[in-house]
């Protein structure tokens, strides 16, 4: 049976060269000087001044949460359709999220915040508070969903007039950024007042796992990197005589992992012009398949179109055709189930959500690895029309 996974590395032979030097020189841990390159290679692609490596995007996210001053009964704008771990963070801080509706290009709905903070919050002394609950509402997580882009100049606009923080997870969005408009050259993860990559293994680039933190260039930005450095070093004051005026996190990246992320961003370009040329391939060997469609990504865009998404008109069709190809080794999966209805949040606060719901059920993933080739395109697709 031929086998075609969802999204898996591609990694290259200069890979097992700066293993090596790991190896030989004992920097396999949380030192070494892999660490500070494969930080400054990712602050200049994404034109920032500096970067902070950690353990995972999770990890990012949480320590962001704490530096940007949320804390317990505070609460957070969060989307739900989203992987869950972009929300838990929130939680790990004693704050609650309020779940947002998603717009037409899978990421929060901009018009809906606007509109929740206007119709449901009140300002106090200068802070946002929810009239349902009384918390105050502290910051926006907006996620920009497989690599397509939130809309951050209405996001931001209504962070401003509101005074929420901004963290952009932009864990599924490096190398994707806005080639017009306001923001026009500006990254994912680069706008809002902190941002959030991932390399997890199924990333565009990957260190195996591991994640970044990036911040603006004003002071703020300045301070809230130092502040995540210190944070995800254990918060150490004095290395010699382990001295710890705060409780901080052991989330610093693997040297190991560095080497990793040295190499992989130097591919990231080539990269995403692979996952361009298979998208618009899939476009093309799909065209004629009755009910369905390639999920489009937004205009004014340079996304790195990390996933691809088929969007059927008939959901029993998806669910049939996705068993089929599972079951033929073809890796495929459904967009998340909604995070306000798991278990742990299903007595959280959501507010109109709608959209979601139809791309929850509507939404098939398909096979996308930078290492596919052509007749893997074709072959899936082939196989998508053969079900009917």
């Amino acid at each position: 049976m031929r086998e075609i996974p969802l999204s898996v590395p591609n990694l290259n032979i200069e890979i097992a060269d700066h293993l090596r030097q790991c190896v030989e020189t004992g920097w396999v841990s949380t030192g070494g000087g892999f660490i500070a390159a494969f930080e400054e290679k990712t602050a200049a692609y994404v034109g920032v001044p500096e970067a902070v490596a950690c353990q995972s995007g999770t990890a990012g996210l949480h320590a962001a949460l704490r530096i940007l001053g949320v804390g317990p009964g505070d609460a957070v704008i969060v989307p739900t359709l989203t992987f869950i771990a972009a929300v838990n963070p929130v939680r790990y801080l004693g704050a609650e999220p309020i779940f947002m509706d998603c717009d037409g290009g899978l990421c929060l709905d901009p018009v809906k915040l606007e509109r929740f903070c206007r119709d449901e919050c009140r300002v106090e002394a200068g802070r946002l508070i929810d009239n349902a609950t009384g918390n105050a509402v502290k910051a926006v997580i907006p996620v920009h969903v497989f690599g397509n882009l939130a809309d951050m100049a209405a996001i931001m606009d209504t962070a401003a007039r509101y005074g929420l923080k901004v963290l952009e997870d932009a864990t599924e969005a490096m190398g994707s950024f806005y080639a017009s408009g306001e923001y026009a050259g500006r990254h994912a993860g680069t706008i809002g007042d902190m941002g959030v990559f991932s390399f997890n293994a199924n990333k565009i680039i990957t260190t195996g796992g591991g994640g970044m933190i990036v911040a603006g260039s004003g002071s703020e930005g300045r301070a809230c990197i130092g502040r995540a450095r210190y944070l995800t070093a254990t918060a150490r004051d004095d290395a010699l005589y382990f001295r710890h005026d705060e409780v901080g996190y052991n989330y610093r990246m693997l040297n190991l992992q560095a080497a990793l992320g040295v190499s992989q961003i130097g591919e990231l370009e080539n990269f995403v012009a692979i996952k361009r040329r298979n998208y618009d391939l899939y476009a093309q060997y799909l065209q004629g398949i009755r009910g369905l469609s390639l999920f489009p990504f937004g205009e004014g865009l340079r996304p790195n179109r990390w996933f691809y998404s088929l969007l059927f008109e008939e959901e029993d069709r998806r669910d049939r055709i996705m068993r089929t190809l599972i079951a033929e080794g073809i890796q495929c999966r459904p967009v998340w189930k909604l995070v306000h209805t798991q278990k742990p949040y299903c007595a959280s606060r959501a507010y109109d959500i709608e959209k979601a719901h139809y791309w929850e059920r509507h939404i098939l993933n398909v096979p996308c690895s930078t290492n596919l080739t052509e007749d893997d395109v074709r072959y899936v697709c082939e196989r998508i029309a053969a079900c009917g």
